[in-house]
């Protein structure tokens, strides 16, 4: 009974586990694909994931050895999973031992599948830490091109991101064939239980020799071992399904703030230790005010950092937060200026919530208002949290 609340208890892990891989990843790639309009997608699709193939056919006698693939499941013991020895046994003639030699057959089989699925394990941890290791190293490349200075919108590095996602997109193929291994591994435990249930309720049949009883004992300890080794492989299946969702669900996000780095041309550090002070036309508000206010009193004012460290920590403390960006122009000269000065502004306003979008904040969270105000010397942009 323990055993069985056990294994049902791995098979809702896992089921949360595969739901919250479409939950995440289906809307990042959706977020993601659009982050450089229809010239990124369009190079996107030409790069497809790799298949993760069949599984390859275990030997029955020997172990199978799968270890845990760096950069996505971290570090781990390797775990070997040696083949259960099954007495063949001998037939007594008995009515009984045809049922005995018909049970030993199935759990034959359950072990071949389990050597079989242990190294499909073995092998999709092999994908996804080559996966895994080319992503970081597009990775790297842009960061370190973005950390020394490059152009607006480089196509070198828009290459180097769509090798990136197209890592990101194979790990999210590798999590599919996790899922499909996991729900086969769970019905063969469900197949193993009921084996050992079986074997149970033979011992009350009647017609059984002593060699028949010493059989299904014999069976029943073999089960049971099976039983642990089929359990102790969903268990691996499980952990690395939860692992790699959250791996990559991360990897989505951060490769967001890649993308809106590119097409600036600037390194988005995206932590709260970049000084507010330290760009030109940009402050940070305090209490009730503004959560920034961008003064373009000269021409191309560069606020693109500060504004995304000042999302970021605004999003730290509210992660459902919204956005109010308000375009802000002087009421001072004629009719004409101030109408002039009211356009200017609002374009300014539009210029921020794209560059907002691009850094990863929902365009359904924001939204673009215009007012005036007669103590502002500029056109101003001012951004709310609401």
């Amino acid at each position: 009974m323990r055993g069985l609340q056990a294994q049902q208890r791995l098979k809702k892990g896992l089921f949360l586990a595969i739901s919250l891989t479409g939950a995440l990843l289906l809307s990042a790639c959706s977020d993601i694909d659009n982050m450089f309009g229809d010239d990124q997608a369009a190079m996107s699709d030409q790069v497809a994931p790799p298949d993760a193939g069949a599984p390859p056919t275990a030997s029955a006698g020997a172990p199978a050895t799968y270890a845990p693939a760096g950069g996505v499941s971290g570090t781990g013991t390797m775990a070997t999973i040696t083949p259960v020895t099954i007495d063949p046994g001998s037939d007594t003639g008995t009515a009984v031992n045809k049922t005995i030699q018909s049970l030993r057959s199935q759990l034959s089989g359950l072990q071949q599948k389990l050597m079989g699925n242990a190294q499909r394990l073995a092998d999709l941890r092999n994908t996804s830490t080559g996966a895994a290791g080319a992503y970081q190293e597009a990775k790297a490349h842009i960061v370190t091109r973005l950390q020394v200075g490059t152009t607006k919108g480089n196509p070198e590095l828009v290459a180097e991101w769509n090798t990136a996602q197209a890592q990101l997109d194979a790990l999210t193929a590798n999590i599919n064939a996790l899922n499909s291994l996991g729900t086969e591994v769970a019905n063969d435990s469900s197949a193993a239980h009921y084996a050992l249930n079986q074997i149970g309720a033979t011992f009350n049949v009647s017609g059984a020799v002593d060699e028949d009883h010493r059989q299904l004992s014999v069976l029943e300890d073999e089960t049971s071992q099976i039983i642990v080794l089929i359990d102790r492989l969903l268990k691996e299946v499980s952990d690395n399904v939860q692992r790699q969702t959250a791996y990559v669900a991360s990897e989505r996000a951060n490769l967001t703030t890649l993308a809106a780095s590119i097409k600036s041309g600037e390194l988005y550090s995206g932590g709260l230790g970049v000084p507010m002070g330290a760009v030109s036309g940009l402050q940070l508000a305090a209490g009730g005010s503004p959560l920034v206010v961008i003064k373009f009193d000269h021409p191309n004012v560069d606020y693109q950092q500060a504004l995304y460290a000042a999302l970021s920590q605004a999003l730290q403390s509210r992660p459902g937060a919204g956005f109010q960006v308000v375009a802000v122009s002087p009421t001072k000269g004629s009719a004409a200026s101030v109408q002039i000065a009211q356009t200017t502004a609002r374009r300014h306003a539009e210029d921020v919530m794209r560059s907002m979008t691009d850094m990863g904040v929902p365009a359904a969270r924001l939204n673009v208002a215009s007012t005036t105000d007669p103590n502002a010397t500029a056109n101003e942009v001012r951004v709310f949290v609401r």
